[in-house]
């Protein structure tokens, strides 16, 4: 796969402390679009305050403090202008603990559009068939949509989750370790997922493992203690590293 277009999120010289300790340093990464790029390396080193920092959830951070640059179609995401509500809209997360809300399978899956204002039934049906239908999981669901969503499956409740996420359309989807706690049955359905949303969404995913991020992966990037070590296309990465310590990560040589 070649990255032509424009990437849909450019990160310019981006570092972040918490309390003073330094998450990430002087990182300058580029998302392409519709591809999967994956975020990988041991504890510690970033990976997912590199995920919350595109969606401003590092706002949350008491003691947080960046420097750099995150830009989302070429916008300064932490440009005064910009609707931080907007912006987490357009860039969806999903956490690696599935958290449906109380309520119905359909009630997850139109929380988001209710809350933007969408009213009209047959558009929110819509909304739901697509959202489970892109999550694959709508064949399992779709004669029970009225169930409460706690009673589906860990694996089942994670797909409802990234379905959640779908249902606003978002640009970018940021998946923070979305199958560590889920069989391996459950994980293929997921990362199969994955392959059919890329043709819609600019995904970027923490794997697990460095297997799943070997097989999911068609952009990739090392972090090791907060730095960018190296980054490119999946294949290439996984198959000749340029760098001996991506290499001795993969191999399983320290992590």
């Amino acid at each position: 796969m070649s990255f032509v277009e424009e990437p849909v999120v450019r990160l310019e010289n981006l570092s972040f402390w918490y309390s003073g300790e330094p998450a990430l340093r002087d990182v300058n990464l580029e998302i392409p679009r519709h591809a999967i790029t994956v975020v990988f390396g041991p504890a510690g080193s970033g990976k997912t305050t590199l995920l919350r920092i595109i969606n401003r959830l590092t706002d949350l951070a008491p003691d947080g403090r960046i420097a750099g640059r995150a830009l989302l179609n070429g916008q300064d995401i932490h440009d005064p202008s910009v609707d931080v509500v907007d912006l987490r809209r357009r860039v969806g997360m999903v956490f690696a603990l599935p958290l449906p809300l109380p309520g119905t399978i359909r009630y997850n899956v139109t929380y988001g559009p209710k809350l933007a204002g969408v009213r009209n039934r047959a558009t929110l049906d819509e909304i739901v068939e697509r959202s489970l239908t892109q999550a694959a999981l709508w064949d399992e669901v779709k004669d029970r949509l009225d169930d409460p969503a706690t009673a589906l499956s860990g694996g089942q409740q994670q797909r409802l989750c990234i379905a959640r996420s779908l249902a606003l359309t978002p640009e970018v989807l940021l998946l923070d370790e979305p199958t560590s706690g889920l069989d391996p049955i459950s994980t293929s359905r997921v990362e199969e997922s994955l392959y059919l949303l890329r043709e819609e969404y600019s995904i970027v995913i923490v794997p697990h493992s460095v297997q799943q991020a070997s097989r999911v992966a068609d952009y990739a990037a090392f972090l090791l203690s907060g730095e960018l070590v190296e980054a490119g296309p999946g294949e290439a990465m996984f198959s000749n590293p340029q760098d001996q310590r991506t290499e001795d990560y993969i191999v399983g040589r320290f992590g």
